[in-house]
């Protein structure tokens, strides 16, 4: 029952098309589904399974923080020095929201929120490669999206193009070219 709260978390990311923006529980299910389908750019001997295991509960704490969007402040202002480590309130939601499972289960559910949370492994850099091409390539596709309405620019992407690239050197580069192409077109600027 917990979960399906996560179907009411309205992300400022539209869906490709730009007729509505997204539920949290679409997006986990959109990169979830990457992960299988774009596996051949994971570093060789990756987990996918995990992968997509990780990416379903990756934003499962949003049930209790909302949609974090990450262009919200600058990187000087975030409350971790980390561009991407879990704040205080989406630590205080994963503790919550796990601990409503049985023993096994939360164990190794935050568990594998924590690898994501942490990219310490090849999984986790890729899962977060996943998580942070979904958003670039929506809105490359709309005519810059909400990277218009949010006045993001391709200076903004730079922290997630590497952390793309870090997960996954080919889809770092393909994201490149879309925030190149876009910033030419004139649907980002730069």
């Amino acid at each position: 029952m917990e979960i399906d709260k996560l179907k009411r978390v309205i992300r400022r990311n539209t869906l490709i098309d730009g007729s509505r923006r997204e539920n949290g529980a679409e997006h986990s299910w959109h990169v979830g589904m990457l992960a299988m389908t774009m596996g051949e750019h994971a570093p060789p001997g990756t987990d996918l399974e995990r992968v997509v295991a990780m990416l379903l509960v990756h934003d499962i704490v949003e049930i209790d923080t909302g949609d974090c969007f990450r262009h919200d402040l600058p990187r000087s202002a975030r409350p971790d020095p980390s561009p991407d480590g879990p704040g205080p309130e989406a630590l205080a939601a994963a503790d919550r929201i796990f601990d409503l499972l049985p023993d096994d289960q939360r164990v190794r559910l935050r568990s594998l929120w924590d690898e994501f949370e942490e990219r310490r492994t090849p999984e986790a850099r890729f899962a977060r490669a996943l998580d942070r091409l979904v958003p670039i390539m929506a809105n490359h596709h709309n005519e810059g999206g909400t990277w218009t309405l949010y006045k993001v620019t391709a200076r903004h992407l730079a922290d997630s193009v590497r952390i793309i690239a870090e997960g996954s050197a080919t889809l770092g580069a393909y994201a490149a070219r879309m925030v190149e192409s876009s910033v030419a077109r004139g649907h980002l600027a730069p």
